[in-house]
């Protein structure tokens, strides 16, 4: 298969190489790093990424940024960051890339655990990855040609423990290898409208 991985740098996307690209051709895209170049804020970069990478078998993103700050300061354009960037722009890959994946192919976004077990300062980071989980899951039954798409839900990954110091008390670490497994299952296996967590 051909994978497309935007955010392949980070640490999430890492992992979802390391374990498919043992098996297949991967593509990486991202603002600042990869094979290709993509803003995914922006709708013309993403359809100028996809005319580039030409027809792919799997799209996977990692990418995306939210806001962590306390709710009694957070102000409305703060708040706009994460669902401009991580949940628009990965809502506009699947839009847009599902013209680009061959029929029977699969797209995979990422969302992650504190819409389901929240932290201080996470409000934006919950709302935004609620909204991705709810997206997969509608979007499924509308996907056309026998595409499927699923969502990626890890917790605190290993490596990310001191990234996020004291953001995450009490919460057992996940390791990139189960992470990766999530991605094979998503894109290797035949689960359409589902949300892989990992915890």
């Amino acid at each position: 298969m051909r994978i497309l991985v935007v955010g392949g740098s980070g640490t999430v996307g890492r992992a979802a190489i390391a374990e498919l690209g043992r098996r297949h051709e991967i593509i990486t895209a991202g603002r600042n790093s990869g094979d290709l170049r993509v803003e995914i804020a922006d709708e013309a970069s993403i359809r100028a990424m996809f005319d580039k990478a030409g027809k792919i078998d799997a799209v996977i993103s990692t990418a995306g940024h939210v806001h962590f700050g306390p709710l009694t300061t957070m102000t409305g354009e703060q708040f706009k960051k994460g669902l401009l960037d991580k949940l628009l722009g990965q809502v506009n890959l699947a839009l847009i890339g599902l013209h680009h994946v061959n029929d029977g192919g699969s797209i995979t976004l990422t969302s992650g655990v504190v819409n389901r077990d929240p932290i201080r300062q996470g409000a934006n980071s919950a709302t935004v990855d609620g909204a991705i989980d709810a997206f997969v899951v509608a979007a499924a039954i509308e996907m056309p040609r026998g595409l499927r798409i699923n969502a990626v839900s890890p917790g605190l990954i290993e490596e990310s423990v001191k990234i996020f110091d004291g953001y995450f008390p009490g919460h057992e670490p996940v390791s990139s290898a189960r992470v990766g497994l999530a991605f094979a299952k998503s894109v290797e296996g035949a689960l359409t409208g589902k949300v892989f967590i990992i915890e």
